[in-house]
C-alpha cells in the first residue's frame, strides 16, 4: 500500500509533475493542470504496482482472467484510485497546501466516456473487485474518443453533443505502441491445401492498427494492480502527400479517417447499412486485437498454445465480443496449424459468456452478406462451426425439428451471435436468479435441455466502496460507529451488523438527518447547475437509467399525470408531496424513447408553472445523466423506481446502489428486485404488478390493452390529456396510440396499462409510510444492513469459484 506518503511528499510529487509535464509552478497552474498533475502522480504509483503484479503473475504462472466488454463506464478515477491506494487524505492536504480546493480539482475530472449504462458500470465495478480480490485480470475495450454522447436538453428534447473526455482523461492512459496489433478487414481468401491442411491466404484486405492504451486500476488495501486495456484505431498508411500536394485533401486523409472512425463513438446508430458495418468493425477490431495480444504473450512465455486454456479464461460480457470465438480458431488453425478438433477444444475450454438480456432484438444477429464481405476468413470459420453444430443438433433432436432451426448459428441469411456463444462457451450465466431461470426455461430452453450443466447464475453486484463509503461519507461514518470499524469495506456481509440498531431511536434519527443533509446538498448542486430549486421537504422519488420502453419511465409519467389531474379537480387531494427526478439518455435512433424524454419535460414545465402544484408536486429531468451525477444523486434519493415489466430486466445495478444508500424500492418482481425482496421481506419494499409468469400467461391468452383503457376512468382521462396536448404546444397522440391500439406494433407491449392500478396503489402505500419518519428510517436501515450480498466482491467470488477456477483474496 502507498499509505506511507505524507502531505509534504505528496506536494513535492505534484509540483514535480507540474514543472516537468506542463512547465508551471503552483501559482501558474489552473485547476486542469492540478488535476492532471495529481492523476499522473497516482498513475505512477499504480504503474509501479502493476509492474510488480505482472512479474508475480508471470513467475507464478497464474491463471488469468480476461474480461471483454464493449463498455467500461469508469466514471471519474482520481478520488477513487487515491482512496483505494490509501493516499486520498495526504493528497487532499497537499492540494490545499498548494492553494487549491480539493473538491474543485476532483470535480474538474471528466467522466471517462467509455460506456452507456448498466452493462458498462457493471464491468467497471467488476474490474475494481477483481483487483481488490487480487485476481490477475485485464479488462479490454475500445478507447472511444467521444464515448456515447453528452446529452443536452433543448426545448424539452434530447440533443446529442460530442463528449471530448480525453482532453483531461488522457492523463490515465499509458500508450504501448510496441504492443500494437494488426487487424484485417475485407479482401478475399485464397485456400492453399497441403493434404488435409489448409493454409488460407488473406489478400486485398484493409489493415487497421490497434494501439493499446492502458489504464491502471487500483484495488482497495492492496498493492495488486490490474489494467483496463483500451484499443485505439490507427491507419498503417501515412497521409498520401502526392494527393495532398495536388489539392485533393479529403482523398489524402481518407484511409486514415476510415481507420480511426472505429474508435470515435460508442454504439453508432445501426438503423442503416453503414452503421451496422461500423458496429461489426468495432467488435471484430477489439476482439481480434485482444486475442492476438493474449496469445502472443502466452506463446512467448510457454512456447506453445496447447496449454492456453489452462492459464486463461476469457469472459465475454454480452454478445458484443462473441467474435473472440472464431478469432481464436483463426489463430490456432491458420497461424499455429492445429487440427480443428484440438483448436476447438482449446477455445471451448477458455471462453465463457454472460448474457444480459432476454430482449430478442438485443441478441445480436448480423446480415450474412455484411459479415461475409467484411470478415471473409472469420465467415469461413463460423460456417464450419455452424455446420458441425447443426450435425450435432440433428443427431440429438432429429432432422427437421424446429429446435434445430431455433438453435442454428447461421439461419435465414443471418449470423446469430447468442447461438454461437451457446455452442462454444463452457459456461453461460445469467445475472440474477430470475433472469437465469428465464434463460434456462425460455430464451435458451433447447440448449439447456441439451447441456444443463453449462448454465450458471451469478447475480450482479456493485462496488460498495465507491457506491456507499466514498459517495456517502456521513452514512459511512454511521456504519463504522454501529459496526465497530471499517471491516465492511472488504467484507460487505458485515453491513448486517447495522441491523442490531433497527429499533435504536437515536440511530434512526441520525440516519434520517443524514438523508436530509444529502438532499440539501444535492439540491444545492441542481440549483448551481440548472437554476432549478428542488423542494427538499418533499419525498425524492427517483428513476434514473437508460431510456427504454421496457424500463417503463412512461408508467411513472402516467402516474404523475394522474396525481396532477386529481390535484386540479380537488385542491384538498391528500397525498404525500413528491419531487420526481428523472435521468436518462435515449439512443440517438430510438424515436419513442426520445418522445418519452420530451413528454417528461412537457409534464415538468406544466407542473412548474401551475401554482396548484407549488410545494406539493415537482418534476425535474436531470440533464446528461452519468456516473458523477449518480454519485451525487444516490445518497439523496428516498424512493427508487425499479418498475420494468416483470421478466424483461436481467438484473439491474442501480437498484442495488439505491438500496445501499438507504432508498426504499418501489418495483416489480423483476431482475434483482426478486432477490432484494427475498432479503428484506414484504414489509421493507413496495412490490406491485404482474409477476414474470403472470406476464407470460397474459400474453399467451391474448393481452387486450384496449380493455384496460376502457374499464379505467383514470386511464381514459390520462390518455385524453396526452392527446389534447400541453401548454408548451406538444401533444402525444403517438404515445397513446402505441399504448391503446399499437400503431404498427403490439399494443402496450410492456403492459403499462395492466400494471397501472397496482402501481398507483403501491404509491399510496409509500405515501402513508413516509409520513411516519421512524418507520421509514427503520425500513431504510434494514435495506442498508441487508444489501451486502449485492457487493461486487461477492459476485466476483462467485465467478472465481463456479466459472473461472481462480483463487482469490479472502
Amino acid at each position: 500500500m502507498a499509505d506511507s506518503f505524507r502531505k509534504d511528499q505528496m506536494a513535492q510529487m505534484i509540483l514535480a509533475k507540474l514543472r516537468r509535464n506542463f512547465g508551471r509552478t503552483a501559482e501558474q497552474a489552473t485547476n486542469a493542470h492540478m488535476f492532471q498533475a495529481c492523476a499522473l502522480v497516482v498513475r505512477d504509483i499504480m504503474s509501479a504496482n502493476n509492474i510488480a503484479t505482472e512479474k508475480l503473475v508471470q513467475l507464478g504462472q497464474q491463471r488469468q482472467v480476461h474480461y471483454l466488454s464493449m463498455e467500461f463506464l469508469m466514471g471519474r478515477s482520481l478520488e477513487k484510485n487515491a482512496f483505494n491506494l490509501g493516499v486520498l487524505e495526504p493528497m487532499k492536504e497537499a492540494i490545499k497546501f498548494l492553494g487549491f480546493d480539493p473538491g474543485e480539482i476532483f470535480e474538474s475530472e471528466p467522466d471517462a466516456g467509455l460506456g452507456n449504462g448498466g452493462l458498462g458500470r457493471l464491468a467497471a465495478c467488476y474490474l475494481e473487485a477483481m483487483t481488490t480480490l487480487e485476481i490477475p485480470a485485464t479488462g479490454y475495450s475500445i478507447c472511444y474518443e467521444l464515448g456515447i454522447f453528452k446529452q443536452k436538453i433543448v426545448d424539452g428534447q434530447q440533443v446529442e453533443l460530442a463528449d471530448n473526455w480525453l482532453d483531461l482523461g488522457d492523463s490515465w492512459l499509458i500508450t504501448r505502441t510496441d504492443e500494437t496489433e494488426e487487424v484485417k478487414f475485407g479482401g478475399r481468401i485464397i485456400d492453399h491445401w497441403e493434404g488435409n491442411i489448409n493454409h488460407p491466404e488473406h489478400v486485398e484486405y484493409t489493415s487497421v492498427l490497434a494501439v493499446p492504451r492502458d489504464m491502471p486500476v487500483a484495488g482497495y488495501n492492496t498493492d495488486h494492480t490490474n489494467v483496463l486495456r483500451l484499443w485505439d484505431a490507427k491507419s498503417p498508411t501515412p497521409v498520401d502527400m502526392s494527393l495532398y500536394s495536388s489539392g485533393d485533401y479529403l482523398k489524402a486523409v481518407e484511409r486514415q479517417a476510415m481507420a480511426e472512425v472505429i474508435a470515435k463513438v460508442l454504439y453508432p446508430d445501426d438503423n442503416h447499412y453503414e452503421g451496422k458495418s461500423l458496429r461489426l468493425r468495432q467488435q471484430y477490431f477489439f476482439v481480434s486485437a485482444t486475442v492476438q495480444s493474449i496469445m502472443r504473450k502466452h506463446r512467448a512465455q510457454y512456447g506453445t498454445l496447447r496449454n492456453f486454456h489452462e492459464k486463461h479464461v476469457i469472459q465475454i460480457n454480452d454478445t458484443h465480443p462473441t467474435l473472440v470465438i472464431p478469432e481464436m480458431m483463426r489463430i490456432l488453425l491458420d497461424e499455429e496449424s492445429y487440427e480443428w478438433d484440438e483448436a476447438w477444444e482449446i477455445v471451448t475450454k477458455t471462453v465463457a459468456y454472460t448474457n444480459h438480456t432476454v430482449l430478442a432484438e438485443a441478441l445480436e444477429r448480423w446480415p450474412q452478406q455484411l459479415f461475409e464481405s467484411l470478415l471473409p476468413r472469420i465467415w469461413g470459420i463460423v460456417c464450419e462451426i455452424a455446420r458441425r453444430y447443426q450435425i450435432e443438433l440433428e443427431r440429438h433432436f432429429g432432422q427437421g425439428d424446429g429446435r434445430v432451426a431455433r438453435m442454428a448459428i447461421i439461419w435465414d441469411n443471418e449470423v446469430r451471435m447468442a447461438n454461437l456463444c451457446i455452442c462454444a462457451c463452457f459456461a453461460v450465466n445469467g445475472v440474477s436468479a430470475l433472469h437465469s431461470e428465464i434463460l434456462k426455461h425460455d430464451v435458451f430452453a433447447d440448449a439447456y435441455r441439451l447441456d444443463p450443466g453449462k448454465f450458471k447464475n451469478v447475480t450482479n453486484g456493485i462496488d460498495h466502496r465507491r457506491w456507499l463509503s466514498e459517495i456517502n461519507p456521513k452514512l459511512d461514518s454511521l456504519i463504522r460507529d454501529c459496526t465497530g470499524g471499517d471491516d465492511y469495506l472488504l467484507q460487505a456481509y458485515k453491513l448486517k451488523e447495522l441491523e442490531k440498531h433497527a429499533d435504536d431511536a437515536a440511530v434512526l434519527e441520525r440516519l434520517g438527518q443524514i438523508k436530509r443533509d444529502n438532499k440539501l446538498r444535492f439540491a444545492d448542486y441542481v440549483k448551481s447547475e440548472s437554476g432549478i430549486l428542488l423542494n427538499t421537504d418533499a419525498l425524492f422519488d427517483v428513476q434514473v437509467k437508460r431510456l427504454h420502453e421496457y424500463k417503463r419511465q412512461l408508467l411513472n409519467v402516467l402516474h404523475i399525470i394522474y396525481l396532477y389531474q386529481h390535484m386540479k379537480e380537488d385542491p384538498h387531494f391528500d397525498f404525500q408531496p413528491r419531487t420526481f427526478l428523472f435521468g436518462a439518455k435515449a439512443a440517438p435512433g430510438y424515436y419513442v424513447a426520445k418522445r418519452i424524454i420530451r413528454l417528461i419535460n412537457s409534464v415538468a414545465d406544466m407542473i412548474a408553472k401551475d401554482p396548484v402544484c407549488k410545494d406539493r408536486l415537482q418534476v425535474t429531468f436531470l440533464e446528461n445523466y452519468r456516473v458523477s451525477l449518480a454519485e451525487k444523486l444516490m445518497p439523496a434519493s428516498e424512493l427508487s423506481e425499479q418498475i420494468s415489466t416483470a421478466g424483461k430486466e436481467a438484473s439491474g445495478t442501480g437498484n442495488m446502489k439505491f438500496m445501499m444508500n438507504g432508498a426504499l424500492t418501489i418495483g416489480t418482481l423483476d431482475g434483482a428486485n426478486v432477490e432484494m425482496h427475498d432479503q428484506v421481506g414484504d414489509n421493507n419494499i413496495f412490490i406491485f404488478g404482474l409477476t414474470a409468469q403472470e406476464v407470460s400467461d397474459l400474453k399467451a391468452k391474448g393481452y387486450h390493452a384496449y380493455d384496460y383503457y376502457m374499464n379505467n376512468p383514470d386511464l381514459k382521462w390520462i390518455m385524453k390529456f396526452l392527446n389534447d396536448g400541453f401548454p408548451d404546444g406538444e401533444s402525444y397522440g403517438d404515445l397513446t396510440r402505441r399504448l391503446i391500439s399499437g400503431d404498427g406494433c403490439p399494443a402496450d407491449e410492456y403492459l403499462l396499462l395492466a400494471d397501472f392500478e397496482s402501481y398507483k396503489a403501491a404509491h399510496e402505500r409509500v405515501g402513508k409510510v413516509y409520513r411516519d419518519p421512524k418507520q421509514w428510517n427503520r425500513m431504510s436501515l434494514i435495506n442498508i444492513a441487508r444489501s451486502g450480498i449485492f457487493a461486487a466482491d461477492r459476485s466476483i467470488c462467485d465467478y472465481a469459484e463456479t466459472i473461472w477456477d481462480v483463487p482469490h483474496r479472502g
